[in-house]
């Protein structure tokens, strides 16, 4: 019998996906206003980000529909935090 307690499978009750999703963002957020990774990345997310707010999309929304861009770019800038953040966020809420 599976663990009921982080099956996404069953339920989505006790999986922080909006928190862990808004914890990715924070991080996407920092780096490019240090100005990590590719300028190329970093106007890509601007853009997205700007999208993002216009069309009043959740965090879990853009991360969900942004994650391979995302991949790469951490891997860009080195962040194997945020690497593994995103795909914990990928398997437990996507």
């Amino acid at each position: 019998m599976s663990d009921l307690n982080s099956d996404r499978y069953v339920s989505f009750c006790n999986i922080d996906c909006d928190q862990n999703a808004d914890r990715l963002i924070e991080m996407l957020d920092h780096h490019i206003a240090a100005g990590n990774g590719s300028e190329q990345w970093q106007q890509y997310f601007i853009g997205k980000r700007a999208e993002q707010k216009k069309m009043q999309r959740d965090n879990l929304n853009f991360v969900g529909s942004q994650t391979n861009p995302l991949y790469e770019y951490f891997e860009d800038c080195d962040d194997q935090t945020a690497s593994d953040l995103l795909y914990q966020i990928e398997q437990e809420c996507c």
